[in-house]
């Protein structure tokens, strides 16, 4: 996925106004822009009401924009998702000028139902006004708030006229009103939970941590409770006070039977299966037994299990049964609490620890065990007195997760906020531990910059860089170390200072003041500039050079051409790939049939459990008949994750493949988004993703088979080191 496209897809949420009256053609307008349409993005493009082009009537939206970069702008308008019907279809009129990247229409069903923005239709070049549609499911039961608009990617001009929206071809003013389920009827907490917990003492904490487990387990194993027959978020609600200011674990256990009880008798399960013996990771429910619970409450907790929900269920379900994530379905995000209250606060610790305790392939391997996480947050979670304070305890719970897909990705305005919103005009990297200028986001400005590429910076603002990162390390999810680094050099040197002071050391030491700017004034890229040009190039002594940077789908079909006869091939994954290729490219550089991975997947028939599944193979394909003999060479860094440590994993299997560099981000497999309280929203890797021979690449990542990392030097020197590397083993070799 373009990263302009994750930008859009991590700001959309700002849109925040719910109108029921349409303004599709733009007729209505105050204080010259239309009512009821906002304005986000991340580019320096101009968004403006045009009097003059129009498809029909008065009035379109033009958006136009001068920067080479993928920034964005775009327009969007909320509905409230109280519709019924299968489909829900947006179209429009766009007409553009010299649009370079993507301009488009795009909808969007709340929360994670459906998504589109013509990414895989982009209008690009100069066009007459044309009409366009995006239809996705609407799924009625799950949607909350329905958001359409138009944007535009890079340079150029695009205009918007006419919208019109349809649910199964009818107006929304003929649309069936939505047909709420049992779980949903139940609104009593729509405004909060009322709940106020103060500091707890150790009984209290205790309580509370055995409620969370319990109300998780029941959640996705009663019949009742799975099938959705209740809004298990409020009936935690009704409970949670009494069962927590209990005043001894029996009183606590008997509240907790009684809450059960009240759910009827359970029918015998006849489909219940054991434990499959060769499952790669089984159901934990030592907390059963560890924790101190009544044997009275252990046997009822053990009868649930044995008669526990088979079949679909409410709350959780495969994302995609080809991949076998998981999907957390009929999850309120309750965006409108900015900051909830304390019983909000602790149904989102419920949340996620559950969700990862069940549907995680990946629990096994956190630093803590994850039967203790649960204890150690309920005082943080309960204790959080703002907004901030909130939003850092799920962050530092996500980070326990150890996955460098677990962030928060949504819903963190302060702690955004709170790292500054002016940014450096320089790209900083750890390189041998120290923090190093690699790159001037506008090389024009290194005339006026008293710093440089290649120099060493040892303090800001008085204080060691090494003190910062033992302080800002904790607050960077990441599966590892290097990943963690990576994501916290992007934030280092921001501030809402208009300058930062700085120690610097390239042969002597000295101390300069860096001025800091507007993010849209700077020609600014996260990880890593996007190369210009094709993805292939022939390098001296014939080498074929290929990076997945900016690799297209037809790629592949040139290089088997152009590199067929060369001395040996590079593939740099030091990127994310921009299309997938592990077979694409695969099928070039190993025999039919090579093995590279396979997964495991969750079974929500016995939730916590995973089996492995077949082992995928490369090799075959419609371009397989030309084999590439040489040697090949796969570079890695830091920057390699998810699709590029998979497509890393294809190519190593390659008879005569070497992987070159330092180990990648640790975190593969398709991701499942998570919802929570205060609108924040995380996401865990929802497989897991093994080598053939069973050896586990999570948090692991992809170790090369020759370890090389940048320089100091190197970077002063403006070398390649990876790559200078991976010409030696291939001359080496022919």
């Amino acid at each position: 996925m373009k990263k302009s496209i994750l930008l859009f897809t991590a700001l959309i949420s700002l849109t925040v106004s719910a109108q029921t009256d349409n303004n599709y053609s733009f007729e209505l307008v105050e204080d010259g822009f239309p009512v009821a349409w906002n304005v986000f993005g991340n580019g320096d493009h101009e968004v403006s009401l045009d009097t003059i082009t129009a498809y029909d009537g008065s009035h379109s939206v033009l958006i136009s924009g001068n920067s080479e970069s993928e920034t964005f702008k775009a327009i969007g308008f909320d509905i409230p998702a109280a519709y019924g019907g299968r489909k829900i279809r947006l179209t429009g009129f766009v007409k553009t000028e010299n649009v370079y990247q993507h301009a488009g229409l795009w909808m969007r069903i709340d929360p994670q139902v459906a998504f589109d923005n013509m990414q895989n239709r982009p209008i690009t070049g100069t066009t007459d006004w044309n009409k366009y549609e995006i239809t996705l499911d609407l799924k009625p039961n799950e949607a909350q708030k329905i958001v359409i608009g138009g944007l535009l990617v890079g340079p150029g001009k695009m205009w918007i006229d006419n919208l019109e929206l349809t649910i199964d071809g009818k107006s929304l003013e003929n649309a069936p009103a939505k047909e709420l389920d049992k779980a949903q009827k139940d609104q009593e907490f729509d405004e909060g939970s009322g709940i106020t917990l103060g500091n707890l003492n150790e009984l209290q904490i205790e309580n509370a941590t055995i409620l969370g487990k319990v109300w998780g387990f029941l959640k996705y194993h009663h019949p009742q409770i799975a099938s959705g027959n209740y809004n298990w978020d409020y009936e935690l609600f009704r409970h949670m006070t009494p069962i927590i200011f209990s005043h001894s674990v029996a009183e606590r256990d008997d509240r907790i039977l009684s809450w059960i009880e009240s759910y009827g008798e359970l029918a015998p399960c006849k489909k219940c299966e054991a434990t499959n013996p060769d499952a790669e990771l089984k159901p934990d429910h030592r907390w059963m037994q560890s924790e101190h619970i009544t044997q009275t409450l252990q046997k009822e907790l053990q009868h649930i299990y044995e008669n526990r929900h088979q079949g679909e269920q409410y709350y959780i379900g495969y994302a995609s049964k080809q991949v076998g994530n998981p999907e957390f379905k009929n999850e309120k995000p309750y965006a409108e609490m900015v900051f909830p209250d304390a019983g909000f606060r602790l149904l989102a610790l419920y949340k996620l620890w559950n969700m990862v305790h069940y549907f995680s392939p990946n629990r096994h391997i956190t630093d803590t065990d994850w039967n203790e996480v649960l204890k150690l947050y309920v005082p943080k979670f309960i204790q959080a007195g703002n907004e901030l304070e909130y939003e850092i305890a799920a962050l530092r719970l996500i980070g326990e997760m150890k996955d460098t897909h677990s962030n928060l990705w949504g819903g963190a305005d302060k702690l955004r906020a709170s790292r500054g919103k002016l940014y450096p005009p320089v790209h900083v990297q750890f390189i041998e531990d120290e923090l190093v200028v690699t790159d001037l986001y506008n090389p024009e400005m290194k005339a006026t910059l008293a710093i440089g590429i290649g120099d060493v910076i040892t303090t800001i603002n008085g204080q060691d860089v090494s003190e910062i990162v033992v302080e800002q390390l904790p607050f960077y999810p990441a599966s590892n170390r290097a990943a963690q680094l990576r994501d916290l050099s992007g934030n280092i040197l921001r501030s809402n200072e208009s300058t930062v002071l700085l120690t610097i050391q390239n042969g002597t030491e000295k101390t300069v003041t860096l001025p800091l700017f507007e993010r849209d004034s700077l020609d600014i890229y996260n990880w890593y500039r996007k190369p210009a040009g094709t993805s292939y190039s022939m390098l001296p002594g014939n080498i074929g050079y290929v990076t997945l940077a900016n690799i297209t789908d037809e790629d592949p079909a040139d290089i088997v051409s152009e590199f067929s006869n060369a001395n040996g091939l590079i593939f740099d994954i030091r990127n994310y790939p921009t299309a997938f290729m592990p077979f694409a490219l695969g099928q070039f550089i190993a025999p039919k049939g090579t093995e590279f991975v396979k997964f495991t997947t969750m079974n929500p028939n016995n939730p916590g459990e995973f089996n492995f599944g077949t082992t995928l193979t490369i090799g075959a394909g419609s371009l397989a008949k030309k084999k590439f003999k040489g040697p090949v060479v796969v570079l890695v860094n830091e920057l390699s994750q998810s699709q590029a440590e998979y497509t890393a994993m294809a190519f190593r299997a390659a008879p005569n493949a070497t992987v070159v560099g330092s180990t990648t981000a640790g975190a593969d497999g398709n991701i499942s988004p998570i919802l929570l309280p205060g609108g924040l929203r995380t996401m865990i890797s929802g497989i897991g993703v093994y080598y053939p021979d069973g050896t586990p690449t999570q948090r692991v990542g992809i170790v090369p088979d020759v370890e090389v990392k940048p320089t100091i030097e190197g970077i002063r020197e403006g070398r390649d080191e990876l790559l200078e590397k991976a010409i030696e083993i291939i001359e080496n070799k022919r």
